[in-house]
């Protein structure tokens, strides 16, 4: 059994419009929702053996607040470049390769990848992960190189806005 969390990065912050998208950080709202999002996972007893994170900023800010809610090493996060501006295909081939000693993985990462990959792997089908949003789904399965087998079954799908 595998359990695999996907997490869509905060809110990001378009004030500054020089900036390279892949330099947006988070806004207001998305630095006050990363954390309690991070607070609920940790509520729900979903501990990661391995966070994997886009480099992006509002990514990688996202990843670091959930990482210190729930007692994640912040040194251990994987940043992959291959995350950013992926298709869930991409993604797939991601966990495919990863060791199978990771049981519980937590994903950071964007749209529309994000969904359209809970959607594949998952039995709970949704139209949209928002940004904060957690998509966790329990994998009948092994090793990371059959996730394309079996749809997982949802643990849970929390998003901000839920606890509003």
């Amino acid at each position: 059994m595998k359990e695999l969390c996907l997490v869509r990065h905060a809110k990001s912050s378009w004030k500054y419009p020089k900036l390279d998208d892949f330099e947006r950080p988070l806004n207001k709202r998305g630095r006050k929702n990363a954390p309690f999002m991070g607070k609920i996972v940790h509520q729900l007893d979903f501990s990661p053996d391995l966070i994997i994170a886009s480099p992006a900023s509002r990514a990688a800010m996202t990843a670091r607040a959930f990482a210190f809610e729930i007692n994640y090493p912040l040194e251990k996060i994987r940043y992959l470049a291959s995350v950013y501006e992926s298709i869930e295909i991409d993604l797939i081939h991601i966990f495919e390769r990863l060791d199978d000693t990771f049981k519980k993985v937590m994903l950071v990462g964007h749209n529309p990848a994000l969904t359209r990959l809970a959607n594949c792997i998952g039995n709970y089908p949704i139209s949209n992960i928002p940004t904060s949003g957690v998509f966790c789904v329990a994998l009948d399965i092994t090793s990371w190189s059959g996730i394309k087998k079996n749809p997982g079954k949802l643990n849970f799908y929390e998003f901000p806005k839920k606890h509003a």
